[in-house]
């Protein structure tokens, strides 16, 4: 969670952060002049942790708050171009998205460090109950894939494209795949 501005900066380095390694000056200013993909992301991505820093160190104060609301109206208008809507506070540092399209994290979902999806994702609740998941850290999640329902993905794992999982996967580091989603990484033992 965001608290200082130290944290604020470090997120947002991190939010991406594979950008940094391919990236110079002059292609990051032509990005931003052709309005790239990969550039309204990170916008996004800002805009996110912005929302949340003034969310989080607003207490008593009205500025700080009118702050918060500029930030979530500006997330909000460049999510409905780009497909997305993340809540504030439900995904830690380092949360990668590869491409615009429908990318949509219910806001009690906690989703860990380094997560990374690459588009069409949905990670919510059942229809029938309100529980949510909870994403380990450093989960790989496939173009397409969903996560529905009250479950519990640990770390490390890679769920598969168009996958939907609907259990809890506890073995760290397997991999994930299918409608509904099963072990398909033959050296974990375990999966509840």
């Amino acid at each position: 969670m965001i608290k200082s501005k130290s944290d604020l900066k470090e997120y947002i380095y991190n939010d991406n952060a594979y950008l940094h390694e391919i990236r110079d000056k002059k292609s990051s200013a032509m990005m931003r002049r052709v309005r790239d993909p990969e550039y309204l992301i990170c916008r996004y991505l800002v805009m996110l942790r912005k929302q949340e820093y003034y969310i989080n160190t607003a207490g008593n104060n009205r500025f700080k708050k009118l702050l918060a609301l500029y930030y979530e109206r500006k997330k909000h208008n460049l999510g409905n171009k780009l497909g997305f809507y993340i809540a504030p506070n439900c995904c830690e540092r380092g949360l990668t998205i590869f491409h615009n399209g429908t990318v949509i994290i219910n806001p009690q979902a906690h989703v860990g460090e380094n997560c990374k999806l690459h588009g069409n994702n949905c990670i919510g609740n059942k229809a029938v109950s309100p529980d949510v998941p909870t994403v380990g850290n450093n989960v790989d999640i496939g173009f397409g894939a969903v996560i529905i329902g009250g479950v519990t993905i640990a770390d490390d794992i890679i769920i598969g494209a168009n996958s939907v999982v609907t259990k809890s996967f506890t073995t760290p580091g397997v991999t994930i795949a299918g409608a509904p989603a099963r072990l398909i990484n033959k050296s974990a033992q375990n999966e509840t």
